[in-house]
């Protein structure tokens, strides 16, 4: 028997439904109330940004820094960052790399610290290898044999450009030598973070959540990634977050994210480059990652490349090697780099 609602349980929920709409409508307008200034620079940031220069890639201006460096040497190595933070991860390793190669080389992606944020935007693992080209071609670099150094997001970028320099692309790298270190390079061992999650698969919330996001969640999810005896400093987790919020690239992470889907769309392509190349590699990796947590992932990486020499750090060092331990990261890389 069906019974029909009477007046009141109508007008009851038609107040619920209001009540639900204008909650929709206030929750964006509360988003752009708290989209809070970025932080301003500090010194250490302000002279990094001094020390580079940009480059036009498309319409875009890209943050880049190219340091020359020992001298009767003429080996290049180019840094590519991980994701959110950008170029300035490499500060801990960048003079002594410096007293090694003739020149080093970081830029950050488009989306990323001192690189413009275009919004909207499609951004892809693609357009950013396509960017690596570019700025090596800028540089006068395109027959340079060159050494390649990436972390996380950044290996995804340095197997695009594996898959074009085997694949003889034009404009592709001329690779002597790869290291990546603790990305995820294959689905099935990623755990990417609750946040990340949410904000990849473009929910409602996304674009709430990015303007939402402040200095005390970005620091506690960044702590998450690192060791505990590893921990940033205060002045460090704001120079993370003063890179990420610089151009509102707060307001682009859920584009950026997308290459988490790309990872596993594109499965084929980058670990079969990654499996195929003869390319001398190395993986320099933290043990303490629970983005690819060990021992699962080092073994999935050792059985499908058996060719590559890897380095498996203190067990207290976490996703961010090159800033836990950089010594431990610079053996491990100099001793790859002597090898062959």
């Amino acid at each position: 028997i069906y019974v029909l609602p009477n007046a009141s349980s109508l007008a009851e929920l038609s107040m619920k439904e209001w009540w639900l709409q204008v909650g929709l409508l206030c929750i964006p307008l509360v988003a752009v109330y708290l989209h809070i200034p970025p932080p301003q620079l500090s010194p250490a940031l302000n002279k990094w940004l001094s020390a580079g220069e940009h480059f036009h890639f498309r319409g875009h201006n890209v943050f880049y820094r190219d340091s020359f460096g020992a001298l009767g040497s003429s080996d290049v190595v180019i840094l590519l960052h991980g994701f959110p933070t950008s170029s300035y991860d490499w500060i801990k390793i960048w003079e002594p790399l410096t007293q090694r190669f003739h020149r080093v080389i970081a830029l950050d992606f488009l989306g990323f610290g001192f690189s413009d944020k275009p919004r909207p935007h499609k951004y892809s693992i693609f357009e950013q290898a396509s960017l690596v080209e570019a700025l090596v071609s800028h540089l006068g670099l395109g027959q340079q044999k060159v050494n390649l150094i990436s972390h996380d997001y950044g290996d995804t970028v340095a197997l695009e450009l594996l898959y074009r320099s085997d694949q003889n692309r034009t404009g592709r790298l001329n690779f002597n030598s790869l290291c990546l270190s603790n990305g995820g390079l294959f689905p099935e061992t990623h755990h990417p973070r609750l946040l990340q999650i949410l904000l990849k698969d473009y929910s409602i919330l996304s674009s709430i959540l990015t303007r939402l996001t402040n200095h005390v969640i970005f620091q506690k999810g960044i702590g998450e990634v690192f060791g505990p005896y590893t921990q940033p400093t205060e002045a460090e987790f704001w120079d993370m977050w003063g890179g990420l919020r610089y151009n509102d690239g707060n307001l682009v992470l859920d584009s950026l994210l997308q290459y988490i889907n790309q990872r596993l769309k594109h499965r084929e392509r980058w670990v079969g480059a990654l499996t195929s190349t003869s390319v001398p590699l190395h993986m320099i990796y933290g043990p303490l990652d629970p983005v690819n947590p060990h021992p699962e992932f080092i073994r999935l990486y050792q059985k499908l490349v058996p060719r590559s020499t890897f380095t498996i750090l203190d067990e207290h060092i976490s996703h961010y090697p090159q800033l836990e331990d950089p010594q431990g990261f610079l053996n491990a890389y100099f001793n790859f780099i002597h090898s062959f």
